[in-house]
């Protein structure tokens, strides 16, 4: 059952807390490829989204110097982690451009933080989110996937067309055994630091063998008894618009993850499957008009930008943009 979420006042102050009592967003960066213009994005969507939180970047060793100086110039901080990998011998299981994710276990570690909310690259966040801090401790939350892109062909729940977000259009069979347990997208969740479980994490990933989806099949299946799903809202699988849209409030939406494929905005054409749509369209050029939106940087500093970089999406005949969050 989805927990109650109260809200809390939002007034553009930093936060006044003890040292371990803070939280923040935390995002993972690695390599010195495009992502970071997806985590620049992200930055400035949290400060247009008025966050009174920062945004933490785990970057692995391999991220350049400029890339850090540029999170750092967004006002994000920086902290370097080294790489988790399972054991050599079971990476095959997994997809490999998965593997590297794993890395992601090393936030548990950053106890520094009473709660964090992780958020992949690839998001953006339109609307103020703070108040899921203030979910109850003791859960992972989480919004439940689909399993209906060809990403999932491998499933038994592809297979027989079995999706947790319509589970009574078709049935699970008896034969397959128990229904399996609620699955999350682990591009965006709510957690909270601790060494214990980070300690644990690590040594269960040694005695567990990699799957399709590397890290967010450990993470479900690790937090199983923990997990408690949240509305699509807060995490908005761009699928989800041609797969289960009567699931979808696109108007109450506010964070979006452009995680199907050909949607990354910094790389957009709308040449591939479903990208021609509309409202991907709107969703793109919406990430654009932050991202290019100097009055976001932070400080309004503009000394160190990615500039030259401009939408795909300037042409007149593209839709204007509709239901822009506030800055409120």
């Amino acid at each position: 059952m989805t927990p109650n979420i109260t809200t809390v006042t939002v007034n553009g102050t930093t936060e006044q807390t003890k040292p371990g009592s803070s939280r923040a967003f935390v995002t993972f960066l690695a390599g010195n490829g495009d992502y970071i213009k997806g985590v620049v994005g992200l930055a400035k969507g949290l400060r247009k989204a008025k966050s009174m939180y920062p945004l933490v970047v785990a970057v692995l060793p391999d991220v350049p110097q400029e890339h850090r100086v540029i999170l750092k110039s967004q006002g994000c901080t920086v902290r370097e982690i080294e790489p988790v990998y399972p054991p050599e011998n079971q990476t095959q299981f997994a997809m490999a451009y998965y593997v590297i994710n794993y890395s992601k276990l090393r936030i548990w570690e950053f106890v520094e933080y009473s709660k964090m909310i992780y958020l992949d690259g690839d998001i953006q966040v339109f609307k103020n989110i703070d108040h899921l801090f203030d979910l109850p401790d003791n859960y992972f939350y989480a919004v439940m996937d689909c399993f209906c892109e060809k990403t999932w062909s491998h499933s038994p729940q592809y297979k027989i067309g079995y999706c947790q977000q319509c589970p009574d259009k078709v049935q699970w069979p008896s034969h397959l055994g128990p229904k399996p347990p609620l699955y999350f997208n682990a591009g965006m969740f709510v957690y909270e630091p601790n060494l214990v479980t980070y300690s644990d994490l690590l040594r269960t990933l040694k005695i567990t063998k990699p799957t399709s989806f590397a890290e967010q099949d450990f993470l479900n299946m690790y937090f199983k008894d923990k997990y408690k799903p949240i509305p699509n809202k807060y995490n908005l699988v761009l699928a989800m618009l041609w797969r289960h849209p009567e699931n979808v409030e696109l108007e109450k939406v506010q964070v979006v993850h452009y995680c199907a494929a050909g949607s990354k905005p910094w790389r957009f054409t709308g040449k591939e499957e479903n990208m021609e749509r509309e409202d991907i369209k709107i969703l793109v050029k919406k990430w654009w008009e932050i991202y290019e939106d100097e009055t976001l940087d932070y400080n309004n500093d503009n000394s160190v930008n990615l500039q030259p970089f401009s939408s795909p999406l300037s042409e007149p005949d593209v839709i204007p943009l509709v239901s822009a969050p506030s800055a409120a």
